[in-house]
């Protein structure tokens, strides 16, 4: 038996999704245990491309228990959506899909908070919210005010929390002249979709400690990256939960002794959506290139994301907040055709070397590079290690060597086959 925790370890968009993809063949369960669909999964298989922002990546292998755990914040319109998108393509009949009951609902008032807050902050500090709904969701549970997918299937106490919750919000609602969601409206539809979700709904912990108990593999997927954490990253332009691969003890109710691995994935340059600091941003021709070559846009909100190189001083961080054991490069295949390659080794704040982190000053650090040499090969159809060209082969070793870890999986395509394990996570 293994557990295998797999967290992004830059602003979120490295690939999880298809590592996780590929992870999943070696599990018998795979468990989401944090955000909501403010993240994007993208699958490619047998050319068929997939989008999921609340189904873990692990649904697309049949006979596979998919659980959505306690520390996510569920939207349960998106979830039908993508189970009706499973079924049309022939999927769901396959899946084993199962829903914590403890898990937090994403209602209406919420999907205006976040707009009405993200608009009152645009002359100020705009955060670059998804507007999905997730931070006012969290703001509810922290604040024991919040709605439970076990609360869909009692329609008496639903209403009755819903009332509990928009008696709280009503002034922020009549200060902007925003109508209230009605209460009847909700509740019935809520109800009837709770309807629905009730054969998946479920006691998630339970289930996963039986697996546990049995010896199967288990797989834990995170949703945004590290440096979107709301403890660690670059505060305010976070996410509203914890990415770290602590958060899979909360989030999907398993001990810290119980992983096993932890892979921290990320891409061979970065990328950022939205707004806040971003010291490797590239506004040039090679950012350019990235988002091209990469289609690095949003898969949740088609927003185009800002580009940049490769970051080893926040990538070494990111890796000791999760306890990283192996690394997951991703979108290597992007970088040829690049006749130089920046990998930024240091930061610097008016001339002096700064190492406080991503702490209030982040923001206005110059980055430090070292310059590799590019290659202009593709690498597309590398099987191995050792197929690919010195020059990618030297630029792996040497990000491995900068932040301390080492390479597990590198990924030279967007398809399953595309990948190359040198290392497999579970054994």
């Amino acid at each position: 038996m293994a557990v295998v925790a797999v967290v992004g370890a830059q602003w979120g968009d490295e690939g999880k999704g298809k590592i996780v993809d590929i992870l999943a063949a070696e599990a018998a369960a795979v468990v989401r245990f944090q955000g909501g669909n403010n993240a994007g999964h993208t699958l490619v298989v047998n050319d068929q491309k997939m989008v999921f922002h609340l189904i873990p990546s692990g649904i697309l292998h049949p006979g596979k228990t998919c659980i959505l755990g306690q520390g996510m914040v569920i939207n349960p319109r998106v979830l039908l959506e993508e189970l009706d998108k499973l079924e049309q393509s022939g999927h769901l009949a396959k899946a084993d899909l199962k829903i914590s009951d403890l898990a937090h609902v994403i209602l209406p008032h919420h999907l205006i908070l976040d707009r009405l807050r993200e608009e009152k902050r645009s002359s100020s500090v705009p955060v670059g919210s998804t507007l999905r709904g997730i931070g006012p969701t969290y703001e509810d549970k922290v604040g024991r005010r919040g709605v439970r997918i076990e609360d869909l299937l009692q329609p008496a106490r639903l209403r009755e929390l819903i009332n509990e919750a928009q008696s709280y919000h009503r002034p922020m609602f009549e200060a902007q002249n925003e109508p209230v969601p009605a209460v009847d409206e909700v509740v019935e539809e809520y109800s009837g979709m709770g309807r629905r979700l009730e054969p998946l709904i479920a006691d998630t912990t339970g289930l996963l400690h039986q697996r546990l108990a049995s010896g199967d593999h288990v797989l834990l997927e995170g949703a945004q990256g590290t440096l979107l954490d709301v403890d660690h990253g670059t505060y305010p332009y976070v996410t509203s939960s914890n990415t770290v691969s602590g958060a899979v003890c909360a989030g999907a109710g398993v001990g810290p002794t119980a992983m096993d691995k932890i892979v921290a994935v990320v891409k061979a340059y970065v990328t950022r959506v939205g707004n806040g600091p971003f010291p490797t941003e590239d506004d040039g021709e090679a950012g350019e290139h990235m988002r091209k070559t990469g289609a690095e846009f949003g898969s949740t909100t088609g927003r185009p994301r800002r580009c940049g190189w490769f970051d080893a001083v926040g990538a070494r961080r990111t890796l000791k907040l999760s306890g990283a054991t192996g690394l997951a490069l991703t979108k290597l295949d992007v970088l040829s055709g690049l006749e130089a390659i920046n990998v930024c080794i240091g930061y610097e704040l008016e001339g002096k070397p700064y190492d406080r982190g991503f702490g209030t000053d982040y923001k206005d650090v110059t980055p430090v590079y070292r310059q590799l040499p590019g290659w202009s090969d593709d690498i597309t159809q590398a099987k191995s290690f050792g197929e690919l060209p010195a020059a990618t082969q030297g630029y792996v070793n040497t990000l491995a060597e900068l932040v301390g870890c080492p390479v597990d999986i590198v990924s030279v395509g967007p398809g399953r086959e595309q990948t190359i394990i040198v290392n497999h996570p579970f054994g």
